[in-house]
Parts: C-alpha cells; sequence; structure tokens
C-alpha cells in the first residue's frame, strides 16, 4: 500500500512541474494538445504576382497551434542549384521567400530538414518591430533536383522554433505533397 502511495506522490509531482514547465515556457496550457493536430486551412494568396507567381497560402489559428500562423509555398522552378541543392544559410536566404513579408533578421543558423523524398533547410528569422503580419519567421526551402520550394510561416510570437514541428509536419502533408507534385510536375 505504502508503494502505491509513493508511486501517486511521484507522480502529482512529476505531473506539478510540467505544469510549471508549460506555465514558465510562455506556451498555452493546452499547446500539448495543440502541437499534434494544428488545423491549417487554406486562405487567398495576399501577395501581388512577381516572376514566380502566387502559391498557396495557409493559416493555422492561435486556438490550434498556440499562435496564429499564416504559412506560404512558392515553387521556384529552375531556381535551386542542381548539384548542390539547398546547402547552407546562405541559400535559405537566398532562396526563400522572406522579401514577401518584409525586413527580417536571421535568429540563428539553418539546420537541414526532410519534407517527404526532398532535403532542404529551415531557419528562423525575427520581423521588423512594424511589421503587421507578425514577430517571428520561419523559412523552409526544399527541392526536387533543379526546382525548389520555398515555405515562410509568418508567426504571432517570438518562438518559431516551438512552431516548427507542425509547419514541417504540414508540409510532409497529402495536401502539400499533392499540390508540390502537380506544381513541380512529378
Amino acid at each position: 500500500m505504502r508503494a502505491v502511495g509513493r508511486v501517486a506522490i511521484v507522480a502529482a509531482s512529476l505531473a506539478s512541474v510540467l505544469a510549471a514547465m508549460l506555465a514558465w515556457s510562455g506556451l498555452p496550457q493546452n499547446a500539448a494538445a495543440t502541437a499534434t493536430a494544428p488545423v491549417w486551412t487554406e486562405m487567398a494568396w495576399p501577395f501581388p504576382s512577381d516572376p514566380f507567381g502566387k502559391g498557396k497560402a495557409f493559416r493555422c489559428e492561435a486556438a490550434d497551434c498556440g499562435a496564429e500562423v499564416s504559412l506560404y509555398l512558392r515553387a521556384k522552378i529552375g531556381f535551386c542549384n542542381c548539384t548542390t541543392g539547398v546547402a547552407d544559410d546562405d541559400d535559405v536566404d537566398r532562396m526563400g521567400d522572406l522579401a514577401l513579408v518584409g525586413e527580417a533578421s536571421p535568429l540563428g543558423i539553418s539546420r537541414p530538414i526532410r519534407i517527404a523524398w526532398m532535403d532542404g533547410r529551415s531557419r528562423a528569422y525575427t520581423l521588423d518591430t512594424r511589421n503587421p503580419l507578425g514577430k517571428t519567421a520561419l523559412s523552409v526551402v526544399f527541392r526536387e533536383r533543379c526546382d525548389m520550394i520555398a515555405a515562410t510561416a509568418v508567426v504571432g510570437h517570438n518562438r518559431p522554433s516551438a512552431i516548427e514541428p507542425s509547419v514541417i509536419e504540414f508540409l510532409n502533408g497529402s495536401t502539400v505533397m499533392r499540390w508540390a507534385e502537380t506544381t513541380l510536375g512529378l
């Protein structure tokens, strides 16, 4: 009976510590639930046309993603280095679509990512304080041979790394993969 009591005390203590850590992180109390099931809704492309054309735009509401997140996707045909792909920070900066959302400064170095069978890199940025779209951004660039896809997530808080797993999961999902296969002619 004592062992059961000790287990209950340890479990309650762990739950308290986890709750305190979640509160300290600044994420909403339901962040654990939202991180596993974000809801992405397609919206109209909000930017003027340019040489790369229109892309796809999606939004995840704060209730589902912990903060409002807008995700913009565009294919850039023939824009990627066919040999090296997206190899470093300079490639992410050059190939990404941050120009759509305004002035941005890197928050650190990029890291390698994989979207389906395609390799690429992801990098977090802080947006200019006057930017009405959000506080930070995440640039995810990945490629199929010489063609690439630039994904830009604009985040309503200052922790873009917290939303990165949900963005990567969505990019790997059937909605984006069907669009990528059609757009890249696969």
